[in-house]
């Protein structure tokens, strides 16, 4: 089975040339898959002929002209009324006319989210879609979901974004039961606020693997497999470990680059740093997916590099893959034929 993922090829930082050595990069990695690049198609066109190996994959991508690009700071209002010829917004609707199974964009996420919360609608019982997205862990990765899609989430919203972290996790990772934390100010039953507390009692009820509260510093040794906050909070956490990880290498570079005898260190001590570098990376785990929508669309950061923006391919190629969306779905509407009888 062919998979299909349309690239909104304007969006980003750095557009066209990014995201265009990044999808021929993907045509190599994945034999089964076909790419539709959305943007001005003569710049798409003219960076194509650029590359030696797009000739290679003559006949596994398409490209669709859009005349407009939705700008990173523009309000996600006047993107959704305004730029409707939007590579962005092309791009989602490739979803809805079943021409492509999943979409990428490096674009503003408020855009982002607004036009395919609007062209693709929520999976019936699902109030708010929520954004998924990747952590570093010491021994490997977990994922965390909201990352910023919703700020005031009750605990309703908080176990749909459980519910559909847990059935996006099993079958792209291929973790049978995987489990769950919510992230709170403490691992004791008592500590948190009523919201939390509700939301908890909800998941000990759900037939998820709920293990219950994790603090901050869990997300980074890999307590669990997925952890659940609502996104104000899932934002800060994201934002802080892209910081972190920012100030390490600052701190490292500085040490190693004092004087003479720490730069000769640094040189023997490279190939380890290599591998240090590499591990917290953070276009490593690039491409965020909006869960919850009737359709696959995956959301790369902004500044990501060809290298990163890959990865926001692979992970929109693995869940058209795995058919997650119809996987929620049916979930979902099992819980709601339950919850009625």
């Amino acid at each position: 089975m062919t998979i299909k993922v349309s690239i909104d090829a304007s969006g980003g930082d750095h557009g066209i040339p990014t995201t265009i050595e990044a999808g021929i990069n993907a045509l190599g990695a994945f034999p089964d898959l076909h790419l539709v690049f959305v943007g001005d198609s003569n710049s798409i066109q003219t960076e194509l002929n650029q590359h030696t190996f797009a000739q290679k994959f003559i006949g596994r991508f398409d490209i669709t002209h859009a005349s407009e690009v939705i700008a990173m700071d523009e309000s996600p209002s006047s993107a959704l009324r305004k730029k409707k010829d939007a590579s962005m917004r092309v791009a989602i609707n490739l979803i809805k006319d079943n021409t492509v199974d999943a979409c990428v964009s490096a674009g503003n996420t408020g855009a982002l989210m607004a036009i395919s919360r609007f062209v693709l609608k929520t999976i019936k019982g699902i109030d708010r879609p929520a954004i998924m997205g990747r952590m570093p862990t010491m021994d490997g990765h977990t994922h965390m979901l909201d990352l910023g899609a919703n700020v005031d989430s009750n605990p309703k919203a908080l176990v749909e974004f459980a519910t559909m972290g847990s059935i996006a996790v099993k079958h792209t990772e291929g973790i049978n039961e995987p489990t769950v934390g919510l992230l709170n100010v403490g691992e004791e039953e008592m500590k948190g606020n009523d919201n939390i507390k509700k939301t908890a009692e909800f998941l000990k009820a759900s037939n998820l693997n709920y293990v219950g509260f994790v603090e901050g510093d869990d997300i980074y040794k890999g307590s669990v497999d997925v952890v659940v906050c609502d996104g104000f909070e899932g934002n800060i956490a994201l934002k802080a470990s892209e910081g972190v990880a920012l100030m390490m290498g600052h701190y490292l570079k500085q040490a190693f680059t004092k004087n003479s005898f720490t730069k000769i260190i640094g040189l023997i001590a490279k190939p380890v740093l290599k591998d240090f570098k590499s591990s917290l990376n953070p276009g490593k785990y690039n491409g965020a997916s909006l869960l919850g929508l009737r359709g696959i669309v995956i959301k790369s950061h902004g500044g990501a590099d060809a290298e990163a923006f890959f990865q926001a391919i692979k992970e929109a190629y693995l869940e058209a893959q795995a058919k997650i969306t119809e996987k929620i779905a049916t979930q979902v509407s099992l819980e709601l034929e339950q919850n009625n009888e």
